[in-house]
């Protein structure tokens, strides 16, 4: 049965592929060979990938993802398509579902809307839903560096608080739109802001996301 993870692991793997190794993502600094770098770093390497997070092993992660870059790309794009070996923490569904559906989403979206003729992309309720309940758990992880209150609030009313402080902004969007905002793509999300401009000025320019 297909999770999905799975779907959007098999959809960033096909968009990878079509825009080719020398693409603009909307990963500062990184074109698409370099996400696809990050990506099967981030489940094949665990000894690197812990950079992710942990500053003191940063230059470690940045050391083997060049390396990971320089291999043939179609290498990298099957790597993707393959999945995490069979030791690897996320080849165990629960983990794999649970970590990567968000992150598949946004690097995949982080390729579609760095190009210029990209359009919104509807997502199934199902699949919506699956997205709302992750980023209310990640809230306050995601919003921490906010340098405003920050809320996050569905059409239908369902809100999250990511960060308690005055004044406050309030982010109104679908699902996957208020989960590129708060993984830091504020400027391509399509979202509503409510709040004094000053604020949400500083919030537009903060650094959100983990």
């Amino acid at each position: 049965m297909s999770t999905h993870a799975k779907r959007e692991r098999l959809l960033l793997a096909d968009l990878l592929e079509s825009a080719g190794p020398d693409a603009p993502t909307l990963c500062k600094g990184w074109t698409t060979r370099q996400l696809a770098a990050h990506v099967v770093v981030r489940e094949r390497r665990a000894d690197a990938a812990g950079g992710i997070l942990l500053k003191p092993l940063a230059a470690r992660l940045e050391r083997v993802q060049a390396e990971f870059a320089d291999k043939p790309y179609q290498e990298l794009i099957a790597l993707i398509r393959t999945g995490p070996p069979r030791m690897s923490p996320f080849a165990l569904k629960q983990l794999d579902e649970a970590s990567n559906t968000v992150e598949f989403y946004v690097h995949a979206e982080d390729v579609r809307r760095a190009q210029p003729d990209w359009t919104p992309r509807d997502l199934d309720p199902v699949f919506s839903d699956a997205l709302w309940s992750r980023i209310e758990r990640m809230s306050r992880v995601l919003g921490r560096r906010s340098p405003v209150g920050l809320v996050l609030r569905r059409p239908d009313g369902r809100t999250a608080v990511a960060h308690r402080g005055a004044p406050v902004v309030t982010v109104v969007g679908e699902p996957g739109e208020l989960t590129m905002f708060a993984f830091g793509r504020q400027a391509e999300a399509t979202v509503e802001l409510d709040g004094e401009k000053d604020a949400i000025g500083r919030l537009v320019q903060a650094e959100l996301g983990m």
